[in-house]
Parts: structure tokens; C-alpha cells; sequence
């Protein structure tokens, strides 16, 4: 059954007796789990797991599974956008010709993207596929992220630096971070002062990697110069009664918020539904899935 949760209020009866559950914004939590009489596999139809109480499923022979590399060219690609659509001025440009306003100044000042730094956090596929669009604008790229294999930012054509650093030089910082309890607010009041004042922020990760208070109080007194994101801090899907207004964020000139919809193209969306579906079919007849995020219970082991 199709069921648009937004809570685990909304979920926990309807999970009591599933074989399986395929969620996208929903949280499935230890309460929902624990309720569980019949459950197999929980699917998501994402990549981050961050939803699911991946410990408490394991505990109960759950199994979680996700989909992974179905976004990373759309990712990428709304990442640029966001950055382009912030340093060329193209929206308070649109709003100032829509208004009878035909001046030049009015996105002023704007700055050449050759020769910038484009710092990007976390350097997995997404951020490599950001580093491979970003090189053709003639910016040096330096990358932060503590888990990359020796070798793999220099063989992308970029410099690993730690975050201190990135932040110090970056003239665009491009956080692709999942969430998990070391990156929530992993940019908030100390980090935004670090930046320069013309750095933009760019965030087609998890929201909450960012304190959207902090965010704030930067763009408004001028720490720095804008934010693309693709999903504010309090992630209004998962959440019900949501309403703009509980987030100054959305009231300021030189933010860009779109619905968390960076990994959306026609092609990708199928693609994820389908491996999904695919994931839940093959557990619930006896198969390995292709993607588990938890151990596989020894009933499915080969």
C-alpha cells in the first residue's frame, strides 16, 4: 500500500504487519522496527540511510538496503547550476528586468570564476563528478575529506586540504556530506566566519550539515556572499505543517532553496524506484540484495 508518512505515527500500524517497506522521506525508526512482526527488508529509495535505524534493523534480522549511483550525474549537475546561478547574478538580474529594471548593476558585484578556488566537502563519486564540471571554468580545486584514499583528489585534478584550510581559501564551498552525528552542523557560526566574504555556499547534501541560524546571521551581516541549497536544515518533506516562514533563510535576497530535488531527472527517479522494487523482490524470495547496508542474515547467506 502507498502511504504518505511523516512520522512515525503515520507509519507505525501499517509496518506492524508488512513484509517489506520502500520509503523515500519517512522515518523508520527503532519504535516503528520494534513494532515490526513480519518485516524482511527495509528499502530505501536513496542513497543516505540516515532515516532508518539501520542498528535497530540488524538487531531484528532486518535487512536495509539503498540505491546507490543512481543521482550522481543530476547531483552534479544542480550542484553547478546553483553555483552559476549565484556568481553570474542571474536571479536578481531576472527579478530587476521583470520589474522594468534593465541595468547591469543590478546583480553587482560579480567576480570572474577563472582563477577562484572551488572547495568541495566530502569526495566520493558526486563530489568527483562536481571536480570533473568545475575544472572547465578555470578554477583550482582543493577537496576536504578525511576518509579519501591516498592519491584519488590528485588524480582528480584537485589538492586535499583539512577543513581549516578550505574554508580559509575557498571562493565557493560545495558540501555533498551525507548525515551522520560528526557532520551535523559541520558548517555553523565559527566556519562561516572563517570564509571569505565573498565565498559562496553550495549544499546539495544533507541540510542539516548545515545551522541554518548560523547561515543566517552570515549572509545578513556580510561574513559571506550567498547559498544554493537543496534542502534547509528542518527538510520540510520529512515534516509535517511545514510552512517557509519558520525559516528566515527563505526571506533573504541571495539564498537559492530548491526541494531537495537534485537527484530528480525522469531517467534517475525510475531508476531508483525500479532498484528499490528490484532489492525487495529478490530478498523477499531468497535472494542477496546487491546493495545491503546492514549484514545479510545467515537465512540469505550463500
Amino acid at each position: 500500500m502507498a502511504l504518505q508518512a511523516k512520522s512515525e505515527d503515520d507509519l507505525i500500524e501499517v509496518a506492524r504487519d508488512c513484509a517489506a517497506i520502500m520509503n523515500q522521506y519517512a522515518r523508520v525508526g527503532a519504535r516503528t522496527i520494534g513494532a515490526m512482526e513480519n518485516c524482511k527488508v527495509i528499502a530505501r529509495y536513496g542513497v543516505g540511510v540516515d532515516i532508518v535505524d539501520v542498528a535497530a534493523a540488524a538487531d531484528k534480522g532486518i535487512l536495509v538496503t539503498n540505491v546507490r549511483d543512481y543521482c550522481t550525474e543530476e547531483v552534479a549537475d544542480h550542484a553547478i547550476s546553483l553555483w552559476l546561478a549565484l556568481a553570474r547574478g542571474l536571479f536578481p538580474y531576472d527579478r530587476a528586468t521583470h520589474q522594468g529594471i534593465w541595468r547591469w548593476q543590478s546583480a553587482a558585484p560579480l567576480h570572474r570564476l577563472r582563477g577562484q578556488t572551488v572547495g568541495i566537502v566530502s569526495f566520493g563519486k558526486i563530489g568527483q563528478a562536481i571536480a570533473a564540471r568545475a575544472s572547465g571554468f578555470g578554477v583550482s580545486i582543493v577537496v576536504c575529506d578525511p576518509y579519501l584514499a591516498p592519491g584519488v583528489a590528485k588524480a582528480h585534478g584537485a589538492r586535499q586540504v583539512d577543513k581549516a584550510e578550505l574554508l580559509r581559501i575557498a571562493d565557493v564551498v560545495m558540501m555533498q556530506v551525507p548525515m551522520t552525528a560528526e557532520t551535523r552542523h559541520f558548517l555553523s557560526e565559527a566556519e562561516f566566519r572563517a570564509m571569505k566574504p565573498n565565498a559562496l555556499v553550495i549544499n546539495t547534501g544533507r541540510g542539516p550539515t548545515i545551522d541554518n541560524r548560523a547561515l543566517h546571521r552570515a549572509l545578513t551581516e556580510g561574513w559571506i556572499a550567498g547559498a544554493g541549497l537543496d534542502d534547509p536544515e528542518e527538510e520540510p518533506a520529512k515534516r509535517g505543517g511545514w510552512d517557509p516562514a519558520d525559516n528566515p533563510i527563505f526571506s533573504l535576497p541571495n539564498v537559492i532553496v530548491t526541494p531537495h530535488a537534485a537527484y530528480y531527472s525522469e531517467e534517475s527517479i525510475r531508476a531508483a524506484r525500479e532498484t528499490a522494487a528490484s532489492e525487495v523482490a529478490r530478498v523477499l524470495t531468497g535472494q542477496l540484495p546487491r546493495n545491503p547496508v546492514n549484514a545479510v542474515p545467515p537465512t540469505l547467506r550463500a
